[in-house]
């Protein structure tokens, strides 16, 4: 069974840009035994058992609800709108979400690392945060919410990943 890694997120990547405004970026990959689309890596992620509970909390918490189908349009590039996301910006291998408060966003991407013989693709998960403020010097301000939940949105991300990854296998 792979395992997840958490990294430095790729340079080249669409949320690297938030890495020099002072944003909170992580990075989370994990690599399966098999050609995955975008759009597969998509629907697989967003109609997860894992993320459905996520789906049902927003629905109630922030009145935005969201099906199965919803996921398949928005991995399909059918759709702008996710949820509580919309499309911030789509690369043919990635895709950045907006949250509506535009104060955090997520990030999804597949790299293929074919060889020879052997096909596997890198499933990536991030999360941008924006800081509250920013200081004179630079250092960025994140709230006590944001640090004092930071162990839970860690263990949650690779949850999330990880439902993904077995969602994969499984198809």
């Amino acid at each position: 069974m792979s395992k997840i890694i958490e990294a430095e997120i790729p340079s080249d990547v669409l949320p690297a840009k938030y890495v020099d405004e002072g944003a909170f970026v992580d990075c989370y990959y994990i690599e399966i035994p098999k050609d995955v689309s975008l759009a597969q890596y998509i629907e697989a992620f967003y109609t997860s058992s894992l993320f459905k509970v996520e789906r049902g909390i927003l629905s109630l918490v922030a009145s935005k609800s969201a099906v199965d189908s919803d996921a398949v349009e928005l991995s399909l590039g059918e759709s702008e709108r996710y949820s509580i996301w919309t499309v911030e910006n789509r690369a043919s291998n990635q895709i950045l979400l907006c949250d509506f408060t535009k104060n955090t966003r997520s990030w999804l991407m597949v790299e293929s690392l074919k060889t020879s013989d052997i096909v596997t693709t890198r499933l990536f998960f991030g999360s941008v945060v924006i800081p509250k403020k920013i200081s004179a010097n630079g250092d960025s301000s994140f709230g006590v919410l944001f640090h004092s939940l930071s162990w839970f949105h860690q263990i949650y991300s690779k949850a999330l990943l990880n439902a993904a990854y077995k969602k994969l296998l499984r198809q």
